[in-house]
């Protein structure tokens, strides 16, 4: 093989790029940016247009509907979802995940830019178009409180806020729980009108004084200054002394017909942290930046703004840390890599020989550094998707490298050639299996590329490193590992060999040279590090040498005698059909006992939660101040069943107005009339074993009596967002009809109560309580005036408008006009309101008061209107107890839909999770069946058989029986999508066992063999690398799947192992890593037996049937 023969002729250029790999490997292995997940690039564009003022109902008709009607034709569109509530506009507008997000969005702006003109006039700012950056949420939270006034922490927060906001790798900082300075102008109605005055009189009075002007430049000779008019406001006493008007007698002072006074908007969100008030600082951090790194400068900042910012009795407490769980979760994934890495090289040295596995194994981190330095040009960040591929590349990647070392030790042990070519020549006998081997493993993971949705996206980085880190381990086994055996490969002598040689005593005294420099040095854990290396080479040396040889004389040869005796009776004749029956009874009774016995089945693994969310809903129309009063209850309740001091509690924090509802549900981002309680807990390691899952149903009991709230009490969830586990959807062209169906469906599935639903909640609100303003429109025209002035005359007397800004220091705050609370408190009041205008008729001024032309109508209205796809549409939506199964409640809710008649203009779907299950699970089904196509073509072209191909094709069945029996038995819970992705997976892992023992069989036919004979002994010639392979992909995937951790860096800084069982990333893996042993183990067992059984019988089939054809031959050639 070309480049195998120049790699061992250039050792010393090998070498040298092996330093290089290794070296700049490492290095962008520490420099990639750090994440928890992979940041989420979907095209989901947000139109949010403000109407202050406006009803629900408004606001669809005025708002929602025009701009949905130029989003519906835009090319790529696949949803749009809109939410019209009190004031607000919000519509989603999700693109198929190939389009790209800078296109989509534009071309959103476009449509909202014709949609314009169909819009009101007097909006306040123009609709936004923003992407959705799954990225963009909270690292942190910075909570600040101390007694200190709300004005004084409002500013600690903004000087705060400004620090952290100048960091590069921040986006932006949200506060919640603070109040809005404004200038409030409340307007006595009885002042106004006595002197015959209008809000545009004052807001033009105020607009006019409060200027900064430019007047030019004055030449005076040899210079020139600049003449400015600074006119702006400096004190509120200036804004009150403002003249109004003048000239027509005494003049009017803005004091005399209004209250001006420096306060605060009316609040919008209240904050809790442990029970007291707190003003939260949520820290988002730009996508692609390293969140561990970004986390670490903050905590820098926050140290410094204690010295020279922050008072020292001002409390600040850190919330919410992601980059916490996110070093940890990292941490115990490169552990859990290393306790793999040393479990595989540990089996290889009992099946090749102590120095050949050490050849092997050094092929892992090679083939990991390789694919490390390609990240930084891919974008790739480091996380728990790339992590966890290497945990399951481990026993795989080194399937090349162990063919071509022991294929060169073999040719060269025994004498026959030296060296420099035993190793070129067998890297020539075996390239092209070796080639086809690992293009078979890579097929698989191919359609996983082309998998265009949220999940595809989110575990993008999967089929892409394992990818990557496969064609790396070829590289590295036929371009490095040749050039060490030729180095370093000792062939065994007979006779007893000397354990401490002189190389080797040197070699251990450099080395206790080194770990005392280390320990001189201060680096006590490199030291460690050293000495466990030389005990290590000590213990290998006198006594695991000694276990590998026995077990290579005496127990290995058991093994394959055994194999050979179970192999020589399955194929004796009349054996073939007992061993048909069991495989087939095996078959029976796997499906019958997962039918009879699921395991749960979820889109993504469910784990302990590290956060509970309890989110409180109540009525419309409730006040903030209210709802925090409901919250402050709830809260108390729920530190009550979590119980005072709880160790596993970290913060309880309470969100009430503003960052209170899912942040995944665009209806329930901000309202007055919502909270939401967040439990923290400790890390998973902390916990001692205990389980947080049981305080979901602690706190959904302590919670679910109070009066009139909805409530929905979730885990944090693992994977990307995907809707409530439980989500009914009833659209109609008729609200009416929708309305109906949607209140008939709820009352019919809460009669019937099926266990596993928490709570079913409806999003339809009919009850918000409105005044509607019946306007007399003939009169009113008769008097000059339209509808539109009455309403613009209304909105400015009630919710008020901004005149103008008012500057002190570096920032603004607004000028805000209205009437006095009085008479927002007593709508009837403002009939007395007069319009005054100017007639252009006859050019004189007239006015009118407003009960000239309008009633008031105490009603009630929606308080949000959902349209899906340009209806109106109804969920009902619920998330699932505990314990429960998603699926089976689901396939429940269908039979009892199916039983329940509805009209026929109705339409009911269930949505959420289960709908982009189903997406899932078709994807998968279609990546399972191309996987078999391209490892069916691949094989073909080795074989040139069709019969073969199907032989070793055989191996997908009874890889897929040995899940089956997995899940059925051990009950661990079956993930669509992780689960899905193991069963694509082990297609092109299982594959090389049968190749092994097919292509060895045929070898020896061709050599003269006997079929049976060729069968019995090919077959366990091969039994080693067909358990080494097999074993070595078990035990790589062992820690991760059992959970067991240890942490090297404090073992050997600390003597401290910290050993635990469990963690956030085995709950997360563990269905996957639990698919591909459960596979791989039975699919082992079986294709050792039966595979070659299969042969036989193909052979003795082809021979009947030659048999056969020639009977027919001669038959018809003697007629």
């Amino acid at each position: 093989f070309g480049p195998t023969v120049w790699a061992t002729r250039h050792r010393v250029t090998v070498y040298a790029l092996t330093v290089l790999i290794t070296v700049f490997g490492l290095t962008s292995y520490l420099t990639l940016p750090k994440e928890l997940f992979p940041d989420l690039v979907i095209p989901t564009i947000v139109v949010n247009t403000v109407y202050p003022g406006s009803s629900p109902s408004d606001i669809e008709n005025l708002i929602t509907r025009p701009i949905e009607k130029r989003l519906k034709g835009l090319a790529g569109v696949e949803k749009i979802n809109s939410y019209s509530q009190q004031d607000v506009s919000t519509i989603v507008v999700e693109f198929s995940v190939s389009e790209d997000p800078k296109e989509a969005k534009d071309r959103v702006k476009d449509a909202v830019d014709k949609a314009r003109p169909d819009l009101p006039n007097d909006l306040p700012q123009e609709p936004s178009v923003t992407d959705v950056d799954f990225s963009e949420f909270p690292i942190l939270s910075i909570n600040l409180a101390g007694d200190y006034s709300p004005a004084q922490l409002k500013k600690y927060a903004d000087q705060l806020k400004d620090r952290i906001e100048a960091l590069p790798q921040v986006r932006r900082v949200d506060i919640i729980g603070a109040l809005e300075r404004e200038i409030r102008v409340d307007v006595d109605m009885n002042q106004l009108q006595a002197r015959n005055l209008t809000f545009s009189d004052i807001e033009n009075a105020i607009a006019r004084e409060n200027v900064l002007i430019s007047a030019g430049e004055a030449d005076l000779g040899q210079q020139k200054r600049t003449l400015r008019i600074d006119a702006r406001f400096r004190s509120v006493e200036e804004l009150r002394n403002l003249v109004v008007r003048s000239g027509f007698g005494a003049p009017v002072y803005l004091r005399e017909v209004a209250e001006v006074y420096d306060g605060y908007k009316k609040r919008e969100s209240y904050a809790l942290l442990d029970g007291k008030p707190v003003i939260t600082l949520n820290v988002v951090k730009k996508a692609g930046e390293n969140l561990v790194e970004t986390a670490d400068a903050i905590f820098a900042l926050l140290e410094r703004a204690k010295q020279d910012l922050l008072p020292p009795d001002l409390r600040v407490v850190v919330t919410n840390d992601l980059s916490e769980r996110t070093r940890l979760q990292l941490d115990d994934l490169v552990n859990t890599i290393i306790i793999g890495f040393l479990l595989v090289t540990g089996v290889m040295m009992f099946f090749i020989g102590l120095d050949n596995a050490l050849f092997v194994g050094f092929s892992i981190p090679l083939s990991s550094f390789v694919a490390f330095l390609l990240f930084p040009s891919l974008g790739y960040s480091l996380n728990l998707v790339v992590l966890f591929t290497f945990v399951l590349a481990l026993g795989i990647v080194v399937d090349d490298a162990i063919v071509v070392i022991e294929n060169t030790y073999r040719l060269f042990d025994n004498g026959r050639l030296p060296i420099l070519q035993a190793t070129q020549l067998a890297a020539t006998e075996v390239f092209a299996p070796v080639l086809s081997g690992t293009l078979i493993t890579a097929l698989p993971f191919v359609p996983l590329l082309f998998w265009n949705s949220i999940p595809g996206k989110f575990l993008y980085y999967l089929p892409v490193t394992f990818i990557i880190t496969l064609f790396a381990s070829l590289f590295v086994a036929y371009i490095i590992n040749p050039v060490f055996a030729v180095d370093f490969m000792k062939p065994r002598k007979p006779g007893t060999r000397k354990v401490f040689t002189r190389g080797f005593l040197l070699s251990l005294v450099l080395l206790l040279v080194l770990a005392l420099l280390f320990y001189l040095t201060g680096s006590k854990g490199l030291g460690n590090f050293t000495l466990t290396i030389v005990a290590f080479s000590i213990f290998a040396r006198s006594i695991l040498s000694r276990l590998i040889e026995k077990f290579q004389r005496s127990l290995l040869p058991g093994l394959v005698t055994t194999h050979q005796r179970i192999l020589a009776w399955c194929i004796r004749p009349g054996h073939p059909k007992w061993v048909l029956l069991g495989l087939l009874a095996l078959f029976v009774g796997g499906f019958t006992l997962f039918a009879l016995n699921p395991p749960k089945i979820t889109f993504f693994p469910t784990r302990d939660p590290n956060y509970i969310y309890a989110y409180l809903k109540l009525p419309e129309g409730t006040s903030v101040d209210y709802t925090y009063a409901v919250a402050r209850t709830a809260y108390e309740r729920v530190k009550t069943v979590l119980g005072q001091d709880n160790p596993l509690v970290t913060s309880i924090l309470v969100n009430v107005g503003v960052a209170a509802g899912d942040p995944f549900d665009r209806s329930s981002a901000n309202a007055p009339n919502r909270a939401k309680i967040t439990v923290a807990f400790v890390e998973y390691r902390q916990r001692g074993g205990r389980s947080t899952r049981p305080y979901l149903d602690s706190v959904y009991a302590a919670l679910r009596d109070l009066p009139g709230v909805t409530l929905s009490v979730e885990g944090d969830r693992a994977g990307p967002p995907a809707g409530k586990p439980i989500q009914i959807e009833i659209a109609s062209e008729d609200p009416n009809l929708a309305i109906e169906a949607s209140q008939a469906i709820k009352a019919y599935l809460d009669s019937l109560r099926i266990p596993g639903i928490q709570e079913l909640a409806s999003d339809l609100v009919l009850s918000r309580p409105e005044i509607r303003l019946r306007i007399d429109r003939e009169r009113a025209q008769r008097a000059g005036l339209s509808t539109a002035q009455l309403g613009l005359e209304l909105r400015t007397a009630l919710y008020g408008k901004e005149a103008s800004k008012f500057r002190y220091l570096e920032d603004e705050y607004p000028i805000q006009i209205r009437y006095k609370e009085a008479y927002q408190r007593q709508p009837e009041r403002l009939l007395t309101h007069r319009i005054v205008f100017r007639d252009f008729s006859d050019g004189r001024l007239k006015q009118y008061p407003l009960s000239s032309f309008a009633r008031l109508h105490y009603s009630s209205g929606p308080g949000l209107i959902r349209r899906k796809n340009l209806k109106r549409t109804i969920t009902l939506s619920s998330d699932v107890l505990p314990g429960y199964n998603p699926t089976l409640i689901n396939t429940q809710i269908r039979k009892a839909l199916a039983a329940l008649p509805l009209p026929k203009d109705v339409s009911v779907r269930i949505g959420g999770e289960q709908e982009e299950q189903a997406k899932a699970a078709r994807f998968l089904q279609g990546a399972f069946l191309a996987a078999i196509g391209g490892i069916f073509f691949v094989l073909l072209v080795q074989f040139n058989s069709l019969g073969i191909v199907l032989v070793i094709l055989s191996q997908v069945l009874f890889s897929i029986l040995g899940v089956v029996w997995g899940f059925a038995l051990s009950r661990i819970e079956f993930s669509v999508v992780v689960s899905g992705i193991g069963v694509v997976a082990l297609l092109g892992i299982i594959m090389k066992n049968g190749i092994l023992l097919v292509e060895f069989i045929e070898e020896l036919r061709k050599r003269g063999y006997r079929t049976r004979r060729a069968i019995v002994e090919g077959a366990s010639l091969r039994l080693k690398p067909v358990l080494l392979t097999a074993t070595a992909g078990v035990l790589g995937l062992i820690p991760l799947a059992v959970g067991f951790n240890i942490d090297f860096v404090s073992l050997f800084t600390h003597g401290d192992p910290k050993i635990f069982f469990g963690g956030d990333t085995t709950f997360f893996w563990l269905p996957l890593a639990s698919t591909i042993i459960f596979g791989l183990t039975f699919a082992t067992g079986i294709t050792l037996v039966v595979v070659p059984l299969l042969y036989y019988l193909l052979h003795v089939g082809q021979l009947r049937w030659g048999h056969f054809v020639r009977r027919i031959r001669y038959g018809y050639l003697r007629d």
